[in-house]
C-alpha cells in the first residue's frame, strides 16, 4: 500500500517537472515540489522498512520451524 502511495506522489511530482520543463506550465511551486518529493521519499522508506520487518519475521524460524 505504501508503495502505491509512493508511486502516486512521485508521479504527481514527475508530471509537474515534465510540464514545467516542456511547456513552462508547472502547477506547483518549489515548496510544493519539495513536499511531494519528501512525502514520496518518506512513504518509500516506510514501505521498505515494513518489507524488511516482514522478511525478518519470516526468516527468524529455525530448521524445525520454531521461532527463535
Amino acid at each position: 500500500m505504501f508503495l502505491i502511495i509512493t508511486a502516486v506522489l512521485f508521479g504527481i511530482y514527475l508530471a509537474n517537472v515534465v510540464l514545467g520543463a516542456l511547456a513552462g506550465a508547472a502547477f506547483m511551486s518549489d515548496v510544493g515540489e519539495l513536499l511531494f518529493l519528501g512525502a514520496s521519499a518518506l512513504t518509500f522508506t516506510v514501505a521498505i522498512l515494513k518489507s524488511e520487518a516482514k522478511r525478518t519475521r519470516k526468516e527468524s524460524t529455525d530448521v524445525q520451524g520454531r521461532k527463535q
